[in-house]
């Protein structure tokens, strides 16, 4: 390989980078814009606007609004998990009082249409549609993780942390369901509250 080769291949994994770097950025302003604003009437010509880039940027970096949704959710879930390890590892809080500052931040009425696009796209998904399948990669295995090292840190045996781990996040996404379906929030917390109850038991 010559030298023009090799700084050729060099200028073109520096483009590559950048290029990443440039799409991480427009998929966080893209969450915290949904987050702020919800999902009503979106357009990639709405947002682009909104986050100071053209629509035809984002189609370049996205492909088509499904695939930038698709990211937006994933994203979402990042940041969602990395809440999850603050709280376990800053709060010092007891499991029963983490787990319920994060259905606060699940069920804040601002983050409901964040909410709704996840169950969206997770229904495009599971009816095969290629711009969302991705979303399916990691849904349930980039949670079990933290959440069984939670468990066992929390005194749960290494053999049922894993199983306990999966019930825990599949009620929590069934009861967010359950609240953007029904509106009943007084109704989804309580659920929560015995769910925690009877998953953690009385001194946890």
């Amino acid at each position: 390989m010559t030298h023009t080769d090799a700084a050729g291949e060099q200028d073109r994994a520096q483009d590559q980078d950048q290029d990443q770097d440039r799409r991480a950025r427009l998929v966080d302003a893209a969450v915290d814009h949904v987050t702020e604003h919800g999902i009503a009437d979106l357009s990639l010509r709405r947002l682009g606007a909104a986050i100071g880039v053209s629509h035809r940027m984002l189609i370049h970096y996205f492909g088509s609004k499904e695939q930038l949704l698709a990211e937006i959710v994933r994203t979402s879930e990042r940041r969602q998990r990395a809440l999850l390890s603050r709280l376990h590892e800053e709060s010092g809080l007891a499991p029963t009082e983490v787990a319920r500052l994060l259905w606060r931040q699940l069920t804040d009425p601002r983050l409901a249409g964040q909410e709704r696009l996840f169950f969206e796209i997770c229904g495009y998904a599971l009816r095969g549609r290629p711009e969302a399948v991705r979303v399916l990669d990691g849904l349930v295995s980039d949670w079990l993780e933290p959440l069984a090292a939670a468990e066992t840190a929390a005194g749960a045996d290494p053999a049922s942390a894993r199983a306990r781990a999966r019930l825990g996040l599949a009620t929590v996404r069934g009861l967010l369901l359950d609240l953007l379906a029904t509106g009943d929030r007084a109704g989804v917390d309580a659920a929560m509250e015995e769910f925690l109850r009877l998953y953690y038991g009385p001194d946890r």
